[in-house]
């Protein structure tokens, strides 16, 4: 039987941890998905760093929301929201949702996707959105709880080849609490 978890809001000193999980669930994930040159130099000890520190200036004045989920003291995943950046129509969005593959499938995403959705609901909004890798089994996962598929885009990666993601979106946001 898996420990129980816990959820709260992130602090400055979780950046190393959430730096972590970012990074290790990056490899865990798109291994396979993604052009090997790109994903090491998302996931090196660089990007780690980089990270950290985004995540320490993140939750020392966060412009949006960061939830933590614990397992016996450790960070074993995160997500964070905030209003939306590029989602016409949508007025939040899913900024990120990573969990260490050890911790999936024991209902943490979907407790820490709830929890942002109760946060973001409590803050004004009414829609979500976010954007999944086209091939990330995840898109599925969002699907199952409810979201839709609406529209997609398309980036060049600085390695070569690109990236296609899909936008999926809650229509009401109260489905999700």
């Amino acid at each position: 039987m898996a420990p129980p978890f816990t959820l709260r809001p992130a602090t400055p000193p979780d950046a190393p941890a959430l730096a972590h999980v970012h990074t290790a669930s990056w490899r865990e994930t798109y291994t396979g998905l993604l052009p090997q040159e790109f994903l090491a130099g998302m996931t090196d000890e660089a990007a780690r760093e980089r990270r950290q520190r985004m995540w320490e200036a993140l939750a020392a004045d966060p412009p949006q929301i960061i939830l933590v989920a614990e397992q016996e003291g450790e960070v074993v995943a995160f997500a964070s929201g905030g209003p939306a950046r590029d989602h016409p129509g949508v007025d939040a969005e899913l900024y990120t949702l990573y969990a260490l593959k050890s911790a999936q499938g024991q209902g943490i995403g979907q407790a820490l996707l709830h929890a942002l959705a109760r946060e973001l609901q409590a803050s004004g909004a009414s829609k979500l959105a976010l954007w999944v890798l086209d091939q990330n089994p995840t898109r599925d996962w969002y699907a199952r709880r409810g979201a839709r598929e609406a529209g997609e885009k398309t980036q060049p990666l600085p390695t070569g080849g690109e990236l296609r993601e899909v936008r999926m979106v809650w229509d009401n946001l109260a489905q999700l609490r």
